[in-house]
């Protein structure tokens, strides 16, 4: 068997494997003002929130164009590999890994196996890098998908966002979550549930909330013992990513502790200063 990696431009890759030779990555289209950008292509991070706080109407994203998709398999196939583990972002923001699984009998030579990662961003990157990790160990397809099982099954994340707005807007949120945390005046924090952006719980002020969140990682950590993965992801708030990370370093100085940003995609869902911590076993 020879394996390739598949993901999407949401992912938040670290260093360790952004340049992996078995690695590939599907960009996803994102359109500010009637102008489409490609993930990671020809928008990236601070570009992106920029023109999120320039733009006249809310931008909007869409799955990556088929022919591409069609394109990139092929090259895979090209270059010798017979398999292909694709991990995307949740079924609950895009519904990709689903037109994935209806066209993949359709690439033909190659074994397409999609695999919903029912989150994005940075726990989705550390099931790349296991996959990664585990292929270059000579580890059979079963016991890689096993291993990414384990960390997508223990995988808990909690995001609080500046603005519902651009959650209801896009379509990623109840809009009677929305009203009650307009008429409240809360923070509320937000977690993925089957692969589904819904409200957790309704805090009333951002210290308040990053406190909750803090105590629930503590939670968490009694169920899944001490080898904890701890994730920081901020659009557009590195300072306040920077202080949580010195606290949760302090409290866990045994824990891998990895920050990420949300990008373009996940950006547009959750708007500008939006903050998420998250663990897995």
């Amino acid at each position: 068997m020879k394996l390739a990696i598949v993901t999407d431009s949401t992912a938040y890759l670290n260093e360790r494997i952004r340049n992996h030779k078995d690695l590939f990555v599907l960009p996803i289209p994102v359109i500010i003002d009637d102008e489409p950008f490609e993930e990671g292509v020809d928008i990236g991070y601070e570009e992106f929130y920029q023109k999120l706080k320039e733009s006249k109407d809310f931008p909007k994203t869409s799955q990556p164009v088929l022919g591409e998709v069609f394109q990139l398999y092929r090259s895979i196939k090209e270059q010798g590999y017979d398999t292909v583990i694709s991990i995307h972002l949740s079924e609950g923001i895009s519904g990709f890994v689903r037109t994935l699984t209806a066209i993949k009998e359709d690439i033909e030579g190659l074994e397409v196996i999609p695999y919903d990662s029912k989150i994005t961003s940075v726990p989705m990157g550390y099931m790349v890098e296991k996959a990664l990790e585990m292929s270059d160990q000579g580890n059979s397809l079963e016991e890689i998908i096993a291993a990414v099982d384990t960390i997508r099954d223990t995988t808990n994340a909690y995001i609080i966002v500046d603005d519902l707005d651009n959650l209801v807007r896009g379509g990623r949120l109840t809009n009677s979550a929305a009203i009650i945390g307009g008429l409240l005046k809360i923070k509320p924090i937000l977690t993925f549930e089957e692969g589904k952006i819904v409200l957790a719980e309704k805090i009333r002020s951002l210290k308040k909330a990053l406190q909750r969140t803090e105590e629930i990682i503590e939670e968490r950590r009694q169920v899944n013992g001490k080898d904890l993965r701890i994730f920081i992801i901020h659009g557009n708030n590195p300072e306040l990513a920077q202080e949580e990370y010195e606290k949760l370093r302090e409290k866990y100085p045994e824990a891998t502790i990895d920050v990420g940003t949300f990008g373009p995609v996940i950006g547009t869902h959750l708007g500008d200063k939006a903050i998420a911590l998250g663990v897995a076993k």
